[in-house]
This record gives C-alpha cells, structure tokens and sequence, in this order.
C-alpha cells in the first residue's frame, strides 16, 4: 500500500551499484575487435560470472541477516518495526502500478514522446520505435510480468524465511535484470544470473498465473477466467524464458487483448511470438484494467501466504 518511500537509500537500489561495480571489475571494458562473444572466452566469462552470483548472493543474505540480528538484539519492537521496513522493500505492487499508471496519463493526456519516455522507464526494448499500439502493449506485459518477480515471488520467500531469504530473491532478479541478456556483452558473464533466476522464478511464475486466473473471476465484468485459464494453458511457453510468459498470458486471455510479438532490444529486432488471442485491439486503458487485476490478484496472494503461515505455525 505504501510503496517505495523516495530520497531513502533503497536496498534493491544499493544491490544495483554493488552489480554495477562487479560487473565492471569482473568483466571491465570489451575492445570492439572482441564485441563478437563468439571470439571471446566463454568459460572464462562464465566463472566470472558465477563469480559475480555468488558475491552478490551471500552480500544480500549475510547483509540482511546482520540487520535482522542487530535490531533484535537491541529490542524487539526495533526488530519488528526492522523486518517490516525490510519486507515493505521487497514488494514491488504499489511502486509497478504507480510507473505504469505514468504511461497511461501520458498516453490520455500527454504526447506519444512522453508515453514513450515513461514507458522506458520500465521496460528493457527500445522505446523510440513504439507507437501508441506499442507503448500500451509494453505496460501491459511488463505489469503481467513483473507481477510475478515483483510481488508474489518476494511476497512467497518472504513468507517462507523473512526478509533474508526475500533480498536474497531480490539480489537474484536484480542480477538477472542487469546482466541477464543473450546479448554481446553479457551472453556468457550473464549465463548464470539468468539461469539462477530462471530457477528461483519457476514455483512462483506459475502461482502467480494461477492468481490471475482466480483474481479474475472475481474481479469484475472487464475480465474472463475461463478464457485466462484457456489461454494460460495454451500460450505458456511462448517464451524463450521458461517463466515470463505464464503471467502474460493469463493477463492477456483475462483482457481478451494479444500481448508480445516482435520487438527491438539494443538496436536489434527479436523475433517473439504472440501470446493471446486477439478478442478486440488493445487501448491504453488496459493498463487500468491489468492493474486492477494485480492488485487483486496480489491480495489472493497475500491471503494464501498468511494461510500458510498459519496452518505451519499450528502444525508446530
């Protein structure tokens, strides 16, 4: 509800400057001569890379567990109020429909360059080359996708080992998000990154798709479970992610709208099928429609993790 707090140093944000910095002592700067990765070392970059995972892994992990075990020590009303500031980071509902509702105002009431503009601020594909089809597109799949690693993923680490094991997630997602890429720089540095996260992902992506099938349902005129189902069990794997499009086509079998396709990333067109079926067009007004449905489904998840903690905490 509350959201990230601005001019408060973020610890997701303190994560990215750690990455930043190993990235360029590990990797450091590629002459153009070896932009190829092909004509680079491939093992080497993958160890370094493996090198990378396994620092900013055991920071996040040791880091927070040190807070934890201070602010109990010291009290443990300091304790508590310590794990849910800790807590209130991970999640990231608040914070992903604050972005995207930016895209829709622009969109309403601005300019296609200032749609785009703030639609770049939360997607990784080249903007410049979007229209208006396109900006709306990109909001809504990133909401749908972002669902999962935003919200019920830490919202299920969370749930499961407290804040340790939730920023340890974050330190993985937020590795994936950086170096994470099957491009020049990163295809073999980034390898274990993104394979990590692709694991730490699997469970939840799936929960997270079933929650927008069930929010759905209860969500309003606007949405269609049994369509969200149908299409969830058919376009799933259209993705080279095992994970990303489990959300997004949930979404998009919910909106009746079709999502993904080709799109530009780095200067470079990727070819990507479709996820969806094309019931009506999209309009910009879907990004309301696709954040109502998070929310909803965000407090399903919510309630389903605070049930499982009950049964566990009766079962003990």
């Amino acid at each position: 509800m509350v959201g990230d707090p601005h001019n408060i140093p973020h610890p997701v944000v303190l994560l990215g400057k750690l990455i930043a910095r190993l990235d360029k002592s590990l990797l450091g700067e590629i002459p153009p001569e070896k932009s190829d990765p092909n004509t680079r070392d491939a093992a080497s970059e993958g160890r370094k890379g493996v090198i990378l995972v396994i620092t900013v892994v055991l920071t996040a992990a040791v880091v927070t567990a040190a807070v934890m075990y201070a602010a109990y020590r010291i009290s443990p009303y300091i304790g508590l109020a310590a794990e849910a500031v800790l807590t209130c980071y991970l999640l990231a509902q608040t914070s992903l429909r604050r972005e995207s509702m930016k895209v829709y105002r622009e969109l309403r009431e601005g300019t296609l360059k200032s749609a785009r503009k703030a639609v770049s601020m939360i997607v990784g594909r080249d903007t410049e080359v979007l229209d208006e089809t396109g900006v709306t597109k990109a909001a809504v799949e990133t909401v749908a996708e972002n669902f999962s690693d935003g919200v019920i993923a830490p919202m299920l680490y969370a749930a499961i080992g407290g804040p340790v094991l939730g920023m340890t997630y974050k330190a993985i997602n937020t590795m994936d998000s950086m170096v994470g890429y099957k491009n020049d720089r990163y295809m073999w540095f980034g390898k274990a990154a993104a394979k990590l996260d692709d694991a730490a992902n699997y469970i939840p992506a799936r929960l997270s798709a079933l929650l927008l099938i069930a929010a759905s349902a209860i969500a309003g005129k606007d949405y269609d479970a049994g369509r969200a189902a149908r299409i969830w069990k058919r376009d799933r794997r259209n993705h080279k992610s095992p994970n990303a499009a489990q959300t997004e086509s949930a979404a998009a079998g919910a909106l009746g709208v079709q999502l993904a396709g080709d799109a530009q990333y780095f200067g470079k067109a990727v070819k990507k099928p479709y996820i969806g079926d094309k019931v009506r067009e999209i309009e910009a007004y879907d990004i309301v429609r696709v954040n109502r449905l998070m929310q909803a489904a965000s407090f399903l998840g919510f309630a389903l993790c605070l049930a499982s903690i009950g049964i566990a905490v009766i079962a003990a």
